[in-house]
């Protein structure tokens, strides 16, 4: 990462896999697998992996003030990890899939996911291969305004697997949404996972067939 280390301070505009708009923004923290940017109005977090192009570019009179990050300095380079930890129990926005991101909190961090909690989708698996970007909010917002006691932030009712292939696994048999439900195909009863094939019994009962590899998420309704 050496040879990266002058993009400290850069403003740079990015590409990442799934989004059609530009990202704009000065990076102010960089790691092995995770880019830190400041946008103007928030940091955003996103993991190298995702990142499929960018570019410097020069910004007339460029004097914005960066606040403070939202973590702790680290003595050594940030981590896709280290970020996640750091943002437990931090309201948080998402970008995983789809033309949207979703609003909550990261509870649990496993081997290869991690749990987040939201208002809408309530507990939901997120593989660690298929974030898009993560931004934490003031410590003040809360999502959609909601009091504590209207979103009171709660363990997952789920029994967590180490892995995100095991905890598919536990969940045969119970109706589930893949991918936020961006298509009514990934939506249904989990019946089976036999060599990374996902079978569904969609609304019709009829079968279909997901690679493990393609899936992004997964939530109980």
């Amino acid at each position: 990462m050496k040879n990266r280390q002058p993009l400290l301070g850069q403003n740079v505009e990015l590409v990442i896999s799934g989004k059609p708009e530009l990202i704009r923004g000065k990076v102010v923290e960089l790691g092995q697998d995770i880019l830190a940017l400041y946008t103007g109005t928030q940091f955003m977090y996103i993991p190298l992996i995702h990142m499929e192009q960018m570019r410097v570019f020069q910004m007339d009179n460029d004097r914005a003030i960066i606040p403070d990050l939202p973590f702790e300095p680290y003595n050594e380079p940030i981590s896709y990890r280290k970020i996640l930890m750091n943002s437990k129990g931090m309201f948080s926005e998402i970008y995983i899939t789809g033309n949207q991101s979703i609003h909550g909190y990261v509870t649990t961090v496993m081997n290869d996911f991690f749990v987040f909690y939201t208002p809408v989708y309530h507990t939901v698996i997120v593989s660690l291969q298929q974030l898009k970007y993560l931004i934490p909010y003031e410590p003040h917002v809360t999502p959609y305004s909601l009091t504590p006691a209207q979103f009171p932030l709660k363990p997952s009712p789920l029994t967590l697997a180490r892995t995100f292939d095991q905890q598919l696994r536990k969940l045969i048999g119970e109706f589930v949404v893949l991918d936020l439900g961006d298509n009514p195909n990934k939506t249904g009863v989990l019946k089976n996972m036999e060599q990374n094939m996902i079978e569904l019994a969609t609304a019709n009962g009829d079968a279909m067939f997901l690679h493990f590899d393609h899936v992004k998420s997964i939530h109980l309704p």
